[in-house]
């Protein structure tokens, strides 16, 4: 359950912070984000890009993923979406989840994501409504819908797994986002292994796709940069939100 105080500022019944639905960038920092975005550009420039480096080549060898086990739930990331409608990057996820599902590899598919943008509908359900239409049925389906970005979906699917005494979970997401989306998962203790959804845009090697990549190398490096701040601060309120 979500609640909002007067600002528009959410929390969850634990009293974690959570983003309000439609939030802007500012909203979705949450307690420290500006300053542990702030602490990630200054590394960034005082030591001449090379924490973005380093987080750049674990972006292109996360790309491959792993190879698929069985697990308890698969997890299909949100992407938000675009005049209501399923964007290419999204529909390669859920493709490649119903592909899993398919062959068997868990009994169940999570979809997350919350309702972001203009949208007038979440991201998971737009999701289930897709793979509903591809013959899964409903019973296999499990919505997380409140979640604004990566480190909520995860947040909110832990909640939710652990309430089911599941254990293991099978992320799938576009090839350049697993680093951070992986790091995110096991930075809140989840068992988790990484499955690429390689047929997702940009084509690989193109101008879009290191662009991409450049873009989730930092923000790769800012969850870093975000969990060492965290924990030296040893703020209670933002340690119960990122582990």
């Amino acid at each position: 359950m979500s609640l909002q105080d007067d600002s528009g500022i959410g929390q969850d019944s634990s009293g974690v912070y959570a983003a309000p639905p439609r939030a802007t960038f500012w909203q979705k920092l949450g307690p420290g984000g500006a300053a542990s975005l702030a602490l990630a550009l200054l590394s960034c420039l005082g030591l001449a890009g090379l924490p973005w480096l380093v987080r750049l080549r674990q972006v292109l060898r996360a790309a491959h993923g792993q190879e698929a086990v069985a697990a308890d739930a698969i997890l299909v990331l949100g992407r938000r979406l675009e005049n209501d409608a399923l964007t290419p990057v999204f529909l390669a996820r859920l493709a490649h989840a119903e592909g899993l599902w398919r062959k068997g590899f868990a009994p169940r598919i999570f979809i997350a994501g919350g309702t972001t943008g203009t949208a007038r509908r979440s991201e998971a359900a737009a999701g289930r409504d897709w793979l509903l239409a591809r013959g899964v049925p409903v019973e296999a389906l499990l919505l997380e819908d409140r979640s604004q970005h990566t480190l909520e979906n995860l947040f909110n699917v832990r909640i939710q797994m652990r309430t089911a005494c599941w254990q293991t979970l099978l992320l799938v997401s576009d090839p350049l986002h697993l680093a951070r989306a992986g790091a995110t998962a096991r930075g809140l203790d989840l068992d988790v292994s990484c499955s690429a959804a390689q047929m997702a845009p940009p084509c690989p090697r193109t101008s879009a796709w290191w662009a991409r990549a450049a873009g989730e190398a930092f923000l790769l490096h800012w969850y870093h940069t975000g969990m060492l701040y965290t924990r030296l601060l040893g703020s209670r309120q933002q340690l119960d939100r990122v582990t």
